[in-house]
């Protein structure tokens, strides 16, 4: 089992100091090469379950389990090491990158960190790899980050970071939402390669579509509490819950003259 949340609530302080309550008791679990879809609006309360995987955020109440380490009991020589197997690409992709590199310096960046300056031939020849499978021509290569990249671009580049280390569990927060459509099918045959080799996937995105082929397994976040979990499949073809078949209802249809 490579992630297990059991009863995680998550509180903030908010106006006055009244509690905001962010995460109420989820609880769900990620087995070794499976992929999970994590569905829900802005405000349901996805990114804060990711930095709680990720241990940026400490619970309220319940636990997380992370590669069988309890996080609240890692100390920081622990939680470092626990961190350095999981691959985390935020959803701000502005935000994320360092400005002032290069793309191909910001994505050894990790690999340097980990492995030292003797690692650097080996760290190159994994970025300008992962750089090409990700589609960015090798003219950018030596473009900085601030300047040269766009949105979607930059989601490549925080992406191909995120792998370098060929990360065990995988934890995504709307990678692919600046990204046309075909790019976006050629970063989740990406995943689905890796997810085959053992790499385990936590997918969050408000889209149904994105989440059925994202995962085959999701669950639904509303306003902080698990409301459905199930085969991403069922969230689009036969919804249990009302948010769910709100959110499928919502979605763009084909007319039956269109499909013919």
């Amino acid at each position: 089992m490579i992630l297990e949340v059991e009863g995680l609530t998550v509180e903030f302080r908010g106006r006055g100091g009244a509690a905001v309550r962010a995460l109420d008791g989820v609880s769900f679990a990620l087995e070794r090469g499976e992929s999970l879809s994590v569905i829900g609006e802005s405000g349901s309360g996805k990114t804060t379950l990711l930095r709680c995987v990720s241990a940026h955020v400490a619970p309220s109440k319940g636990s997380v389990s992370l590669f069988g380490s309890d996080l609240a009991r890692a100390d920081s020589r622990g939680l470092v090491e626990l961190r350095r197997r999981c691959g985390l690409v935020p959803q701000d992709p502005y935000g994320a990158l360092p400005p002032s590199l290069t793309v191909l310096e910001a994505v050894m960046e990790p690999w340097l960190i980990v492995n030292g300056r003797g690692g650097r031939r080996e760290g190159e020849a994994r970025a300008r790899t992962l750089i090409a499978e990700l589609g960015l021509g090798e003219e950018l290569l030596s473009s900085r980050v601030r300047l040269s990249l766009s949105g979607g671009q930059r989601q490549r580049v925080a992406l191909a970071r995120a792998l370098i280390l060929d990360p065990e569990l995988l934890l995504c927060d709307e990678p692919t939402s600046m990204q046309d459509a075909s790019t976006r099918g050629e970063i989740l045959d990406i995943l689905a390669r890796r997810q085959r080799a053992g790499m385990s996937v936590v997918f969050v995105t408000h889209d149904l579509f994105l989440a059925r082929r994202a995962a085959a397994r999701g669950i639904v976040l509303r306003s902080g509490r698990l409301v459905e979990e199930g085969l991403t499949k069922d969230f689009l073809d036969s919804p249990r819950h009302p948010y769910t078949r709100e959110l499928s209802s919502a979605l763009p249809r084909l007319s039956p003259l269109l499909r013919g």
